[in-house]
């Protein structure tokens, strides 16, 4: 089981990490957005002091339409995750998690895009490092991606809430099979990207788990959910606890769909 440690956390991050560790959590995930290199930095010697273990890193994505474009923004896109890249391989951060596109903005499946991501994939691959592109609001993407490069390095996060909110639930199951290095779990409403936690939606998670098992996903079950004003009514200790718990609960779900 893991957890994302959530940059808008930035003022208590030294509680929120403490109470983590407190609810049993052995394995987080951080965000490196550069937007604010010293906060994550700060997190990142924290987690370490703390003795968690970082499973991968998200990558900011604002500006990743850019690599799809002709343009010099789309060169210094690709520079900068270049560096993130060589940041996570000196920290022993073996994979990251990137977006292919920001939002609803289609920037068109261009073949400079993919020549960018082959660039950043294949030098990822030499320091060592996967990189598994998100299912995001245009899915055609991350499909052109996978169907386009041949790299072992390449592969998918699939996020539940994603495809909740922007697939309807919906997932290909022939295209991103064994191909999935990592899995986002958080709920929602159907309306926004709320980041909730599993139960705490309408997300089928019977279903879900279900295609995370037909994915042949073997990895961590990972919560991409934070201590947000959604829970202000409860204790950051006891948002935790709920979190552990929550994740139990998908453990022994996925275990029994494997019996079955």
């Amino acid at each position: 089981l893991a957890i994302s440690i959530r940059n808008y956390n930035e003022y208590n991050y030294c509680e929120i990490i403490d109470s983590i560790k407190k609810a049993g959590f052995k394995n987080v995930f951080i965000e490196w957005y550069n937007e604010n290199r010293s906060l994550q930095e700060n997190v990142l010697s924290y987690v370490r002091k703390v003795g968690l273990n970082i499973i991968f890193a998200h990558l900011g994505y604002q500006k990743c339409n850019s690599l799809w474009k002709k343009d010099i923004e789309g060169d210094k896109e690709v520079e900068r995750y270049l560096y993130d890249i060589d940041v996570c391989s000196n920290e022993g951060i073996s994979l990251i998690i990137m977006h292919p596109t920001f939002e609803y903005e289609n920037p068109g499946r261009t073949e400079i895009g993919l020549r960018r991501i082959k660039k950043i994939i294949n030098y990822a691959t030499e320091k060592n490092v996967k990189i598994a592109f998100e299912n995001i609001e245009l899915i055609e993407y991350l499909e052109y991606i996978i169907n386009n490069i041949e790299s072992d390095n390449l592969g998918v996060c699939f996020d539940v809430g994603h495809c909740n909110l922007f697939s309807k639930g919906e997932f290909n199951i022939n295209v991103f099979k064994n191909k999935v290095f990592a899995v986002h779990l958080h709920d929602n409403f159907g309306k926004s990207d709320e980041h909730n936690l599993p139960f705490d939606g309408n997300i089928n998670w019977d279903k879900t788990v279900s295609q995370i098992n037909d994915l042949n996903y073997k990895g961590y079950l990972v919560l991409e959910c934070g201590y947000s004003e959604f829970y202000r009514n409860i204790s950051i200790d006891d948002y935790y606890k709920m979190a552990y718990n929550r994740a139990s609960k998908i453990k022994n779900l996925l275990n029994n769909c494997r019996k079955n």
